[in-house]
């Protein structure tokens, strides 16, 4: 297989084995391999927030974006860039080709075709999937396994990030502000707090499957039939005065903290009465998160505003930050409490850059920056000499 020597953005230099169409003398604009979608509850909104950062990418000088769509069954397929979200309605588009991710040093994603799978000449891939295998670190995982620089968290940020328990401890032992969160069990012995309590699942993102319960019983009875909460689940104290607060979190060129957001519930009369934010409240707008009723900047007291970012700060040092999170946390206007890390954010948490003033095209250019400058993940195998090969027994010896 060609190999492909690069450089930073924006001008990438390749091997003329390696030239995309219209490049001149073996230099070709940076391809970005934007993938959305994924094996994922949050599969519709992971599409919505793919097909944004495309279609941006496709009006920026310097980048050339393919669409690289997940489907809910996990196959892989290239799609136009400037698809829309109807294209999807009914899974992948008619004019999606098959492809496939091939770990291995000289891996990537390839054609489809058996007789003769041709490498993808993607530069970088830019992570557009929230929840499930695609913000847990699995496929952060495969596309290092497959040597496949990526944008946003690493494989261990993603991982913590959607273990609400794992958090949830790293965060209270860190001296951090946080409610109390226990695992809930059969037994569920440990929970020291009174109801009514909020029933999550311990991996997942945004707000899909969680409900409010008024007791440890109805608590018990839903971990055990909700399909959102067969992988486990987290408990914790229910208080109706708390509201949410929210801020974004971006690692480069240097770490920095967005406006705090309020997001507002819905005003539908459907959704008047309901207790949490919900899924329908970030999500079902027509835009995913951007078109979310917010209020932005948040109107809190300054010492508030002051306590958030120091805790983003600390949160971004815990979870070894890379790429672009939102953090969100819960207030009674007083105090300020960590609830959890979304590594990657609906819409990318665009909307939240205004303090300071970040454009969309220039964070996405800088996720993408980060991705190609700092250091590509490497595996050691120092040590793994033979030795204890050569002095190991018969093994058929130690099977009998």
């Amino acid at each position: 297989m060609p190999s492909c020597t690069r450089t930073i953005f924006p001008t990438t230099t390749l091997s003329p084995e390696c030239d995309g169409p219209g490049s001149e003398a073996g230099e070709r604009l940076p391809e970005v391999g934007v993938i959305f979608g994924g094996p994922s509850p949050e599969h519709d909104v992971s599409v919505l927030t793919g097909l944004q950062a495309a279609r941006e990418l496709s009006q920026m000088s310097g980048y050339s974006p393919r669409g690289l769509f997940w489907s809910k069954s996990g196959d892989w397929f290239e799609v136009d860039p400037l698809s829309e979200a109807r294209d999807y309605l009914e899974g992948k588009p008619r004019s999606a080709s098959p492809v496939q991710l091939i770990l291995g040093s000289e891996g990537g994603f390839f054609t489809a075709d058996r007789r003769k799978a041709k490498r993808l000449a993607i530069d970088v891939a830019l992570v557009c999937c929230h929840g499930g295998p695609g913000e847990d670190g699995s496929l952060q995982a495969g596309l290092e396994l497959a040597h496949v620089r990526h944008a946003g968290p690493s494989v261990a940020g993603a991982a913590l990030g959607m273990d609400k328990y794992a958090f949830g401890c790293v965060v209270k032992e860190a001296g951090l502000p946080a409610l109390p969160r226990r695992l809930l069990g059969e037994s569920s012995g440990s929970i020291d707090f009174a109801g009514p309590y909020i029933v999550k699942p311990r991996f997942g993102g945004s707000s899909i499957g969680i409900e409010v319960v008024p007791d440890l019983e109805t608590a018990r009875a839903l971990g055990s039939r909700s399909v959102h909460l067969t992988a486990g689940a987290v408990i914790e104290p229910y208080k109706p005065e708390l509201f949410d607060l929210q801020v974004g979190i971006r690692s480069w060129p240097q770490l920095e903290v967005s406006a705090v957001e309020r997001p507002l519930r819905s005003k539908s009369a459907s959704e008047r009465s309901s207790e949490i934010l919900g899924y329908r409240d970030k999500y079902v707008g027509g835009e995913g998160m951007v078109s979310a009723p917010r209020e932005v900047p948040a109107a809190i007291p300054d010492r508030l505003r002051e306590r958030i970012v120091d805790c983003a700060r600390t949160v971004a040092e815990l979870q070894g930050l890379r790429g672009l999170s939102r953090l969100d946390f819960l207030s009674d206007g007083e105090s300020v409490w960590v609830n959890e890390i979304n590594t990657i954010p609906g819409s990318l948490a665009r909307y939240l850059w205004i303090e300071p003033a970040v454009p969309f095209r220039q964070l996405l250019s800088e996720l993408l920056d980060e991705a190609m400058s700092r250091p590509r993940r490497t595996f050691e195998t120092a040590g793994a000499d033979g030795s204890v090969l050569q002095g190991a027994s018969s093994i058929a010896a130690k099977l009998a």
